[in-house]
This record gives C-alpha cells, structure tokens and sequence, in this order.
C-alpha cells in the first residue's frame, strides 16, 4: 500500500533561514534531507517592514516582483545572484542580505524545461517554463492574446488546484485560482479583500489536466503582454489545497492534510482580512508560530494563531483573519513529513 506520493518534501520544498551580512556574494545553503535547487524562491525580510520578492529560474535571477504590490517586474543588481545546487546566493541589497538583518525564504523545485504555442481562441502566443511533474508543480511565463478562451498548457498531467498569475508589464493586481473557490471566482494576493467575480480571468472554466483557460482580463491575459504562472496539482503526502469553516473558538477547528505540515498560507473569502502564512522554520515549535502577510510588507508577528500537527494544523485562536465565527477560509499546504511514508514509517509530532 502507498501512503504517500513523496517520501521526501524537501527534495521539492524547503523552508530556509539566515542573518544578512552585507556581502556582495553571500551563498544560502538549504537543509533538507535532499538537495535543493530551487526553480521558484519566495524571500521575505522577517525582522522589519520589507517588500516580498519573488524570483524564479525562468525570468532569471535579479529579477523580481512583489506579492505585497501590483508594480511590474524590476531588477535589482545586488538581489538574487544565481541559482545553487542546493540552496541560493544573494548580494548586498536590503532586500535580501542587509547586515545583521533576518531573513527567509520559501524554495520549490521544478526543474524540467517546457516550451511551446498556446492554444484556444485568438492568436497563439509562445511560452516557456519549467514543471515537476512528481511535485506537482509548475512555472510557466506565458504572452497574453486578448482574447477569452486562451489556453496556457502547464504540464503537469494533473488537474490544477491552486495558480497564482501577475502580469508582468504593468500595475495589475495579482489574480488567484482556488479548487475551494471555483471557476467564476478570484482573490489578489496583494490585497486583503474578499472573493470577487472573475468571468474575465479564468474565463468560468477550470483547469484541465493539461491547461489552464484565461479570459480577456488585463490581469491575466492582455494582448502581447508577459505573464507568470505558478500552478499546484495536490499530491497525496505532500501538498493540500482545501477550505474550512471557523468556529470563533480558541479551541478551534482541526484541519486534516495527510502530512506533517512545513508550510501554511490562509486567507479568509469572505470578509477582508490579511494574508497569513506560518512554516516550521521561523519558530520550531507550536506555542510560537509566528506569521507573516503576503499582502503586507511587515515584520513577522508573534501572534500565536495556529499549532502545526503531524497530520494536519490546528487553530487555536479567535483570530478573524483564521477563524472568524462562521468565516470562510482557504488554505495551500506543503508538507515537512508525509503522515506516513511509503514504506510505513510514521511522521513524528511537532
């Protein structure tokens, strides 16, 4: 019997910490119980108000956007220098290596290079990317046509339960997919709104095992403008992407994944509140999760708002932003440990 599709979340997932030094090169290294080069890196200063900056292998290193704002694409010399075998190395800039200063950064592994035409309605456009198909996982930087039924292959053999897109020319709004959410819905990840309607970003039409289906929105696919898209398919042991219900309660609800979790992001839909994000590195222990907006630019706080579990996370305050009386939630999850591995060892606690 196989418990899980991944025995080892950090051949494909880590969470990784350091102190800035200042340096013109200073090299990250992760570690997991595997190497990792990572595809997609998520890096946030934790001890101070700081941009969150995205870089991927496809766009290429020293080029960055932020979760928190709707501005373009930039570049920044002293960013991300390159791309290690496992881990990462960053230059002197504050965004990522300031002295003395915290910092952290979520890695995904994709690795397995994609290219090719889009399909559907209006003029094909070329893309390129890279997926892992084990991990579920796809990065692919795609040219809008303007036309509703545009269809953006991911690759990934798997239907799609989370993608996340931001146009990359302009200020637009980042834009959402969520299986919870359904196909006629978004949410922005740089805002702390609820859901709204989205018949121009998804055009109504869920992600099939192969693509992914756009509308005519400028946030997703205006005419020969460049886009990023990071798409999730769930695996069993490994990644989650589902929803609950809050109870108002400090003894709130439990949320089963399957996993041992390493890494959480919650957004309340239907009521504005922030962002949150809690991973297993930052703290090391339930009592002190700290969190963290991708919606904001602050520091982390201290706030204590949920425990992770070996099979899942648990809320363990009345906080709106988690679990509101009767609020509706969203989350994506990624594993630290499978419940249990394929040959049946067993996640520890926390």
């Amino acid at each position: 019997m196989a418990y899980t599709d991944i025995d080892d979340p950090s051949a494909y997932f880590q969470t990784t910490l350091w102190t800035g030094d200042g340096a013109n090169s200073h090299v990250i290294t992760n570690s997991g119980n595997s190497d990792l080069q990572p595809d997609w890196l998520w890096i946030k200063q934790r001890d101070a108000t700081r941009n969150h900056h995205f870089f991927d292998s496809i766009r290429g290193v020293t080029k960055y956007i932020e979760s928190d704002t709707t501005v373009a694409e930039e570049t920044g010399s002293t960013t991300l220098l390159a791309f290690g075998s496992d881990g990462f190395t960053v230059g002197s800039g504050g965004r990522v290596n300031a002295n003395t200063k915290t910092y952290v950064a979520w890695n995904w592994k994709a690795g397995t290079a994609v290219s090719g035409n889009t399909s559907g309605s209006g003029t094909a456009k070329a893309y390129s990317g890279s997926v892992n198909t084990d991990a579920g996982f796809s990065i692919i930087k795609y040219i809008g046509n303007g036309t509703a039924n545009h269809k953006i292959p991911h690759h990934l053999g798997a239907v799609l339960n989370w993608i996340i897109v931001k146009n990359l020319a302009e200020t637009e709004n980042w834009q959402m997919f969520h299986q919870s959410l359904g196909n006629t819905k978004t949410m922005s990840l740089n805002l702390d709104e609820d859901e709204y309607g989205a018949d121009n970003r998804w055009n109504n039409t869920s992600p099939t095992s192969s693509l992914f289906n756009l509308g005519n929105g400028d946030e997703t696919n205006k005419n020969d403008v460049s886009y990023i898209a990071y798409s999730f398919a769930e695996k069993q042991g490994y990644s989650k992407f589902g929803s609950h219900i809050g109870d108002g309660n400090a003894n709130g609800p439990f949320i089963y994944t399957g996993f041992k979790v390493g890494w959480v992001m919650i957004k309340r839909t239907d009521d504005a509140d922030n962002w949150v994000i809690y991973d297993n590195k930052r703290d090391g222990f339930n009592g002190d999760t700290h969190a963290l907006f991708p919606n904001n630019s602050a520091a982390q706080t201290t706030d204590v708002d949920i425990d992770l579990l070996s099979n899942g996370f648990k809320i363990v305050r009345a906080s709106g932003r988690v679990n509101a009386s009767g609020g509706s939630f969203i989350y994506m999850a990624f594993a630290e440990n499978p419940l249990v591995t394929s040959k049946g060892v067993p996640a520890t606690a926390r």
